[in-house]
């Protein structure tokens, strides 16, 4: 994969642009007012592998609360702002390292210099965050009326608003500057990104917005982030899921590594199971990749790159036996663990989950 070539910005000590690594953003879901309990879903997900986090602020007197998250925040967190320019404001002075702001809303140009010039002087990079939601019927139909079918259509109409906020930022001054273009249509949000990456060199922030659940919204997200990244296409990105979000940030890591962008560590193999299954091997296959997510939110180097769960003896420590240790299911419920193709004994399935557990620590 070539990384489009884009400037390079800052959030924090968080590069974002083709000479940083692809960053993974998530945002949270608890209200400003609730300090404590905020902080501490930050913490969460900067556990999980979350490089950034962003806040919803709406009110200017949350400023203090959100000044106390800020300091408290071992990541950079930026500001979500949707119709009020001064909460922007009111963001970057309590110490926000970037605002994302919504061209569809943000209409005020004076409002708009004022954030750009206070950005400009705290060194605080904005976010010109485009979605269709925003995107008016006449500026689609105007495109339609060219022969664009209406994916490519509202994804055109998506940049045309982009790059006219952009370029008002740009004639305030401000350079540091990254932008999103999102659908909950996998198709409008690929044309989109494209055609922008086509024309500019800002940074692209990428995510299908609204995806759903995770049962599709993590399909829709692989398929929409994956595609873009695999064609260079993309700086940092948003799983958006109708889940706690320490579910978006795992997605999107799996995203990264499925796209070779991450080195998996480790990555988990499992199979499918068959008829010759003796073992409950769904819930074993969730409590080892449970297990792997505790070691890494714990923060210990897991240096096996492989691991797998089998469902018999016949795929187990034969066709897993690339991997750096396994579990396979055997006869009257019991487990086989395994390392590297060589059996190491036959355990209950606790006892198995233990031995996985010393063999990784190790």
């Amino acid at each position: 994969m070539k990384r489009r070539i884009t400037r390079q910005i800052h959030l924090g000590k968080v590069g974002i642009g083709s000479d940083y690594p692809i960053s993974i953003q998530s945002m949270t879901t608890v209200p400003v007012a609730d300090t404590e309990k905020l902080a501490a879903q930050v913490d969460r997900l900067v556990s999980r592998g979350c490089d950034i986090v962003r806040i919803a602020l709406d009110l200017v007197e949350d400023e203090a609360r959100f000044a106390a998250v800020c300091r408290a925040a071992k990541c950079p967190i930026v500001a979500d702002i949707q119709f009020c320019a001064e909460a922007a404001c009111a963001a970057i002075r309590a110490g926000a390292c970037g605002v994302r702001v919504n061209p569809g809303l943000f209409h005020d140009d004076d409002e708009l210099k004022k954030l750009a010039h206070l950005a400009i002087d705290k060194n605080v990079a904005i976010r010109v965050g485009a979605n269709s939601g925003s995107i008016g019927k006449a500026a689609i139909d105007k495109k339609m009326a060219t022969g664009l079918p209406f994916a490519d259509a509202l994804g055109s109409a998506l940049v045309d608003g982009a790059l006219k906020q952009c370029e008002k930022l740009e004639s305030f001054g401000l350079k540091n500057i990254k932008v999103a273009l999102k659908a909950s249509d996998v198709a409008v949000t690929l044309a989109a990104c494209r055609e922008f990456a086509a024309k500019t060199d800002y940074p692209l922030h990428l995510g299908v917005t609204e995806a759903g659940t995770p049962a599709m919204g993590v399909i829709k997200s692989a398929v929409g982030i994956g595609t873009l990244l695999n064609e260079g296409i993309g700086d940092t990105i948003r799983v958006s899921l109708t889940a706690p979000p320490e579910e978006e940030v795992s997605a999107a890591i799996r995203i990264l590594e499925s796209c070779g962008i991450r080195e998996s560590a480790p990555s988990l193999v499992s199979c499918p199971t068959c008829g010759r299954t003796e073992i409950d091997l769904f819930t074993l296959a969730q409590k080892v990749e449970a297990l792997i997510d505790e070691l890494k939110a714990s923060g210990k180097c897991i240096s096996a790159k492989k691991i797998a769960v089998m469902g018999c003896p016949v795929n187990g420590p034969g066709e897993a036996r690339e991997a750096d240790f396994g579990i396979a299911g055997s006869r009257n419920g019991q487990v086989i663990f395994f390392a590297q193709g060589k059996t190491i004994g036959v355990y209950s399935e606790n006892d198995a989950l233990a031995k996985l557990r010393e063999a990784m620590e190790k």
